[in-house]
């Protein structure tokens, strides 16, 4: 192929790199030194990730960790435009300013349905396993450009504002990637037989309504533990969900999995280790209250939760 998905990550730790640098150029900035170390770390595991040691990548993780729970990941001070500025610019532009946030969809689309047509001298122009990340990246890179040229910025300026958004979110930005990792480790480390040995050693799965219920609640709890519902399904499921519900009760493997990701989900929505569901967007809203998304979608949860409970009982057996 031509545009693989190694090209992808060159850009991320390329975007991050620079995230770095102007980070490290801020004199003002009151932990430049720890926050330009933390993303300039963090670029590296995209830029040369595969051509170092895990053993490297993995002392630098956990150095980032370190930085970031120690406090070391700060805001630097951003001049922002004045409100009448940002008002201008409104009415100059009116509904146009939608048209970068849909170029990223309609592109992505356009690439990952036309991917098996796009040939150079017979060699496929996006990676066939990757096209729709690859298709999502050419999106922004489309969305980017456009959005200068209707702004008549440089790409420059679209630096500072990406830095300005990364100093918004923190460390959070980093939270997804290391949890989708994280259930991998935990599927290696045999946790999901663990799992199995507790509940079958200390909870009587010999009924079946409590099988149900351990495997939906466990579901919510490993998700808030992990913030990634797909992290915790591998867990649950291989210590819970096909040995016992089934295994011993012959349930429906397909309803099993529908409801038991639904669950999942539930516990999504009550973790701030789900960052870029519940700290994200408190984060780039300035809320007072950075946990204030997790109290307002605790209700709903909860009350989905034990829905999923029956539900399961009822309808996979």
């Amino acid at each position: 192929m031509i545009i693989s998905i190694q090209h992808l990550y060159y850009l991320v730790g390329g975007i991050l790199l620079i995230m770095s640098a102007m980070t490290l150029a801020d004199k003002t900035h009151p932990k430049r030194f720890s926050s330009g170390l933390f993303w300039g770390l963090y670029s590296l595991v995209f830029l040369v990730g595969e051509k170092l040691p895990p053993t490297w990548v993995g002392a630098g993780v956990i150095l980032m960790a370190l930085i970031a729970g120690f406090g070391g990941v700060g805001s630097g001070r951003h001049i922002e435009r004045r409100a009448e500025d940002y008002l201008a610019a409104a009415k100059r532009l009116g509904n146009k300013l939608f048209l970068p946030a849909l170029t990223i969809p309609l592109v992505t689309v356009a690439a990952t349905l036309s991917a098996k047509h796009l040939m150079v001298g017979g060699v496929p122009l996006l990676d066939p396993k990757n096209t729709t990340l690859i298709g999502l990246a050419l999106g922004c890179i489309s969305a980017f450009a456009i959005t200068c040229w209707m702004t008549r910025e440089s790409p420059v300026q679209g630096m500072r504002e990406s830095r300005r958004l990364t100093d918004a979110l923190g460390w959070a930005l980093v939270l997804p990637q290391m949890l989708g990792m994280l259930g991998l480790v935990f599927s290696d480390a045999g946790v999901g037989k663990a799992v199995a040995y507790v509940t079958t050693s200390y909870i009587n799965m010999d009924i079946r309504f409590v099988a149900v219920a351990v495997y939906v609640l466990g579901m919510a709890l490993f998700t808030v533990i992990m913030g990634n519902g797909f992290a915790a399904f591998p867990v649950m499921t291989g210590g819970v969900g096909v040995p016992i519900l089934v295994g011993v009760y012959g349930g429906n493997p397909a309803v099993m999995a529908a409801i038991g990701m639904m669950s999942g989900y539930c516990g999504t929505l009550m973790t701030p280790m789900a960052a870029n569901f519940n700290i994200v967007p408190a984060a780039l809203l300035e809320l007072p209250d950075k946990n204030a998304v997790i109290r307002a979608q605790i209700p709903t949860a909860l009350t989905l939760l034990v829905a999923n409970v029956f539900l399961m009982y009822f309808l996979m057996f």
